[in-house]
């Protein structure tokens, strides 16, 4: 985007690819004229850091297939994860190795509250109500647990949780859907670590095949 942005700052459009060099140095201005040589020098500054994130990303991916190819404890949670339709290879290892992997939980409520999950409900002796979830636990666990709530709905329609969100849920305005799934998303971190503990599969899931 920067690059792009730099270069649209002279008229230019162009798509990063592997000829990016070569074509940079063919780029024309509307009278004919070369690109600025300031102008392309930051855009080739640009550039190198651009692959320089590049080949990071694919250093750490080829870790991260290398330490789930291995006979570890995390990696076998991971690939359990991962046959769970709807569970991607980021999301099983963020809950794996950000959450499940590295302490153990007792109970449902433990889960919900590391992930800050739980409800917190509000009790001042006249009157009773809920104040939504505490947002004390793991920050990015919650985000990536209402991502999967929603890849859930679609690609496990059959499943009991999915059955529960759309007939509480699903029928109601934007604000009720999104309280429905943020339930979800706890019901749902609830039953993966039931099923990565005991290998109890969530009612009604779909198991796909990992080639």
């Amino acid at each position: 985007n920067r690059i792009k942005s730099l270069l649209a700052l002279h008229g230019i459009k162009m798509n990063i690819k592997l000829s990016f060099l070569k074509d940079v140095e063919e780029i024309r201005l509307w009278d004919d004229s070369e690109l600025p040589k300031k102008v392309k020098k930051e855009v080739l500054r640009e550039y190198d850091r651009f692959e320089m994130i590049q080949n990071q990303l694919k250093e750490l991916e080829g870790e991260k297939e290398e330490e789930l190819a291995s006979d570890g404890k995390q990696a076998k949670q991971v690939q359990a994860l991962r046959q769970l339709k709807g569970i991607g290879p980021v999301s099983s290892w963020t809950l794996i190795y950000e959450f499940f992997g590295w302490r153990e939980f007792k109970n449902v409520k433990e889960v919900g509250a590391a992930s800050g999950l739980a409800p917190s409900p509000y009790n001042s002796g006249d009157s009773e109500r809920e104040q939504g979830i505490s947002k004390a636990g793991n920050r990015r666990i919650r985000s990536v647990s209402i991502e999967i709530a929603w890849f859930w709905l679609r690609y496990q329609p059959q499943s009991k949780l999915s059955e529960w969100f759309m007939e509480r849920f699903a029928k109601g305005g934007k604000r009720m859907r999104r309280v429905g799934i943020v339930a979800l998303a706890r019901k749902l971190l609830v039953a993966l670590w039931k099923y990565i503990e005991t290998g109890l599969v969530p009612e009604g899931a779909i198991i796909k095949n990992l080639v």
